[in-house]
């Protein structure tokens, strides 16, 4: 067995300074994905930071112009607990709440859920192909099983969706996640948080190495208050998205003012729609208009034979989470 290094820091600059200055060094939260790399051999850190004592817990409101701090260490729990959340931002709170299994979320961390490599079989079978794991070696799942794959923001060289419900919530709300560095302090719209495999399907952020998530901080969406996550997966709990959709909905006269809308299980980031979005605002909030929004966005996937059931059924999906709300 391959040995590994622990120490714990208690303070973020004392743990950002030890991983920076460690290039065989990672850090450990919750550990939830991370144990889990570790016993497949995929990830081979010589050196684990545990940085669970970190005051990175919290979920504040800001005042005075409204949305939420969430601390990078706050428990997926904990986070979908909040009076404020539960209340403002409901589709988070859902989307937190369909992630993996309850145990698990009582473990899982905020930054760590966006950090969470992918799952695709490929990627942890060390004896397959796999352009994240080694570059150049090619991708397995272009040819072999890859019916819970990505048809929107594929490469020819990576086709492996994000696993994240919460990202998906946290990109239809605009978050922007918070850093530190060495150097200082960074931040990402959620947006660009999550790069797009490319020719670069390695590089999954553009964090740097050393780079510490902080804090995800959430703007005051009015729009929210009316909002919802819906997840469709093979059974009801502890399985991954085949297709979800996190979407607020304002409405003003039965025509639609405001709308958010982010696809999961679909991409290979957390997808936001903004083509269905540009065409639903000012248009009537009915079914005909859902559908149209929900074609124009889905035209540009690339499915394969296996996966091409996706297209209809994230059509399906966006209709009826948007008629939930309307």
């Amino acid at each position: 067995m391959r040995p590994v290094t622990y120490s714990r820091a208690w303070a973020v600059a004392d743990a950002v300074h030890a991983v920076t200055a460690d290039p065989e060094s990672a850090y450990l939260a919750g550990g939830t994905t991370e144990i889990d790399l570790l016993r497949q051999n995929v990830a081979t850190p010589g050196r684990l930071v545990d940085i669970n004592d970190l005051p990175l817990t919290g979920i504040e409101e800001i005042r005075p112009r409204g949305g939420l701090v969430i601390g990078a260490l706050a428990r997926m729990s904990d986070v979908a607990a909040a009076p404020a959340v539960r209340t403002r931002f409901p589709l988070l709170a859902q989307a937190l709440e369909a992630g993996a299994s309850a145990q698990l979320r009582h473990m899982a961390t905020m930054g760590g859920n966006l950090m969470q490599r992918v799952r695709c079989g490929y990627f942890r079978d060390t004896e397959s192909p796999c352009n994240k794991r080694r570059p150049g070696s090619g991708c397995g799942a272009l040819t072999g099983v890859n019916r819970g794959h990505a048809v929107l923001g594929t490469s020819e060289h990576c086709i492996a969706t994000h696993p994240s419900d919460a990202a998906v919530a946290l990109a239809a709300l605009d978050a922007r996640v918070h850093t530190r560095t060495s150097a200082g302090h960074g931040a990402y719209h959620v947006d660009d948080f999550f790069l797009l495999p490319g020719d670069t399907p390695h590089r999954e952020h553009p964090i740097e190495h050393g780079e510490l998530i902080t804090s995800i901080e959430i703007p005051d969406t009015p729009t929210a208050r009316n909002s919802t996550y819906l997840k469709i997966r093979d059974r009801a709990s502890y399985e991954f998205a085949l297709v979800s959709v996190a979407a607020t909905l304002q409405l003003e006269q039965g025509r639609i003012s405001g709308v958010r809308l982010a696809l999961g299980g679909v991409a290979t980031k957390p997808w936001r729609a903004r083509r269905a979005e540009r065409l639903l605002l000012g248009a009537s909030a009915d079914r005909r208009a859902f559908a149209e929004a929900a074609r124009e966005e889905m035209a540009d996937a690339a499915p394969t034979p296996m996966n091409a059931f996706k297209v209809e059924l994230a059509q399906r999906a966006v209709v009826r989470a948007l008629e939930s709300l309307a």
